[in-house]
């Protein structure tokens, strides 16, 4: 809905950033901008909008997600993930290059940027580490930084060569926020299906050691500091490498950390059915891993919450175990399954700065604050709602979700964004 003039009654804002923060207000919207926050506001000729319970946050940021167009788009293309995403309560969502073709060169992410600009939610590509995605050269990264890439990343790909990614490095540090890498031995990894552990061993399948992830971590802190830059890291999932990480800190390296939202709602006991809806990358370990993530954000080892929304059509998921794909549905549900995970363990506030504000300082953006006079991007949510994940609730083209019958605490009601309001609280 195109309007020029809204009115959000009754809305508690959750901004850390504002001096509006822990209030309940009016807030007015002109066109793309915030005109007015005030209490009973008399606005002629605006279109009101309330809701029971209805919180204000700045616009809900994905750090990561694929969308798989080009090449897949029989399971995800940029309309549809933005369906998602709008459901889920993004007003922004950085995308994966691991596309077919990769986002390699200036012409891909201009070719992004053209297919998401009629929509109310942004899309922020990024360009791949190196051509093709194949680990041997790198990519063209100045000129697809130029036209818009939002930062570099090898995907799902971890790159093993050391000598490129210490090139890359030292290449990208002039212009560009620090890459994002998944912490991931390929090596150590390889032939794994889920975590190993007592759980991999009862059910007979192959386990994904955390040494994986944690000679990763260490390898890339050390090229890092070598070339004298900082680097992210995507999805941590191990006790043990927040260890590393914890002591990292102490030493003063350079670094952020995401977590995946399926990380923090599920744990390998999940897995008995053998579901393979629940296989992911990385994938869900151990009571006490999930625990020590969830402490991670509240001690700011872990600085941002991803979807890490990676669709897959029927055919790679409706199989045995063993050849499934890896990857999780995750926007629509989002916000749900981080109310449930976290509810009594991390605040509302915290939560909102690891989904909307540290996800944009991330990757060096504007971050949208809810004052007067300032652009408007905001997300409308009820952080106490209660509901059941449904087949009915899912935008994407895909179905690979595990939180389907899964209880959800906390909903999006709506985006705010480009001058768009999109109002979901009937939905």
């Amino acid at each position: 809905m195109n309007a020029n003039r809204i009115l959000i009654r009754n809305a508690k804002i959750i901004d850390p950033t504002s001096g509006h923060h822990g209030k309940v207000m009016d807030i007015c919207i002109e066109d793309d901008t915030i005109k007015e926050i005030g209490n009973k506001l008399d606005i002629d000729d605006a279109e009101v909008f309330e809701a029971d319970n209805l919180h204000v946050s700045p616009g809900w940021f994905d750090l990561r997600a694929h969308f798989w167009d080009p090449g897949h788009e029989e399971k995800e293309d940029i309309e549809s993930g933005i369906n998602a995403a709008i459901f889920g309560g993004f007003t922004g969502v950085a995308v994966s290059p691991d596309t077919n073709p990769p986002i390699d060169s200036k012409a891909d992410v201009e070719y992004v940027y053209k297919k998401a600009e009629e929509f109310p939610v942004g899309v922020y590509p990024y360009g791949a580490i190196t051509k093709g995605q194949k680990g041997e050269e790198l990519s063209e990264m100045y000129d697809m930084y130029q036209a818009g890439a939002v930062g570099f990343s090898q995907g799902k790909s971890p790159l093993a060569n050391s000598a490129l990614l210490k090139l890359a490095l030292q290449y990208h540090r002039s212009f560009s926020p620090p890459l994002h890498l998944m912490p991931l031995d390929h090596d150590l990894a390889k032939g794994g299906q889920i975590h190993e552990g007592e759980k991999s061993i009862y059910l007979g399948l192959k386990g994904i050691p955390a040494l994986a992830e944690e000679v990763s971590v260490q390898r890339d802190l050390h090229l890092a500091q070598y070339a004298e830059t900082g680097v992210h890291f995507m999805g941590i999932s191990a006790e043990s490498t927040l260890g590393i990480l914890s002591q990292a800190r102490k030493e003063g390296k350079d670094f952020t950390a995401d977590v995946a939202v399926g990380n923090l709602y599920f744990t390998d006991e999940d897995l008995e059915s053998y579901d393979t809806r629940l296989k992911a990358m990385p994938p869900f370990r151990s009571k006490k891993d999930n625990e020590a993530l969830i402490q991670a954000l509240n001690d700011d080892l872990i600085s941002a919450i991803a979807s890490d929304h990676l669709p897959q059509d029927i055919e790679n998921k409706k199989c045995e175990f063993d050849h499934a794909a890896f990857g999780i549905i995750a926007l629509e549900s989002f916000i749900g399954a981080i109310g449930k995970s976290l509810e009594g363990k991390v605040s509302w506030e915290r939560i909102i700065e690891l989904i909307s504000i540290n996800p944009r300082r991330i990757l060096n953006l504007e971050i949208p604050s809810i004052e007067e006079g300032n652009w408007a991007e905001l997300t409308f949510f009820n952080p106490a709602l209660e509901w059941t994940f449904e087949k009915k609730h899912i935008q994407s083209k895909s179905a690979n979700s595990p939180f389907i019958g899964k209880p959800l605490k906390g909903k999006s009601l709506g985006i705010f964004n480009k001058g768009t309001m999109v109002w979901l609280a009937d939905m």
